[in-house]
């Protein structure tokens, strides 16, 4: 096989797993405190040179496999997205990037959100997928005078978290989670947090992804063609 189709063929799985985030970004442009996910891209030269200072023994395909591209990672652009005043008391925005609202979800889980965007369901605080918000002992709080001071606040990076669910965050490493004993300097009543996706941007990325995978798609319909040919050609001497 022509070596050129392994790169090709990893850059149209590459542009293929980029044009699903973007794509993804761009439908939650409008969703409340979403952030935009990004990918890492970088070569199979990591791993290999990895396997050499680990002394495993390496072959002819770990050498072709040198200058592939492939995806390293994944990671949350945190940026708080634009204050939107709404007048309505039963919203909520945090005023630093990494701080997050308690919720417990339908399995009794507890999980993280930054949409503050709540209801009043039967008395209690809720996200808008019904899921009760927490005060600072974990327990769900009754919408009366001076709710608001019992929201709980908490602080973790970004990367101690999973996306799940409904614009939420599964905790990865509790020990890395700061509990708040306070909410007065975090919370901004009346107000919601919207998505730090910037759309201009992420649909130039998405085309330029669209294009790069056509491209690679190309170059491989032309290699097969150029092999077609060599094999017709030496067949018919």
């Amino acid at each position: 096989m022509n070596q050129g189709i392994y790169s090709l063929s990893a850059t149209m799985i590459n542009q293929l797993n980029r044009v699903d985030v973007l794509s993804n970004n761009i439908a939650n442009s409008n969703t409340n405190a979403f952030k935009e996910d990004h990918l890492v891209e970088g070569s199979f030269n990591y791993y290999l040179t990895q396997s050499q200072q680990n002394n495993t023994q390496t072959n002819k395909m770990d050498i072709v496999h040198n200058t592939i591209p492939k995806i390293d990672g994944d990671y949350i652009k945190g940026d708080v997205g634009v204050l939107e005043q709404t007048g309505n008391k039963l919203d909520f925005a945090l005023k630093e990037n990494e701080t997050f609202f308690k919720i417990k979800d339908k399995n009794g889980d507890i999980k993280l959100t930054r949409n503050g965007s709540f209801n009043n369901t039967n008395g209690f605080l809720t996200t808008k997928s019904g899921e009760k918000v927490l005060d600072f002992n974990n327990q769900p709080i009754a919408v009366e005078d001076g709710f608001e001071t019992q929201i709980a606040v908490v602080n973790t990076p970004f990367t101690n978290l999973t996306k799940v669910g409904d614009n939420n965050y599964k905790i990865d490493d509790s020990r890395k989670v700061e509990s708040y004993t306070s909410n007065n300097s975090h919370l901004l009543q009346g107000t919601v947090e919207k998505s730090n996706v910037n759309t201009v941007s992420s649909m130039v990325a998405l085309i330029d992804a669209q294009r790069r995978l056509e491209q690679s798609q190309k170059a491989i319909t032309g290699i097969d063609d150029i092999n077609g040919k060599l094999i017709t050609q030496i067949g018919n001497k």
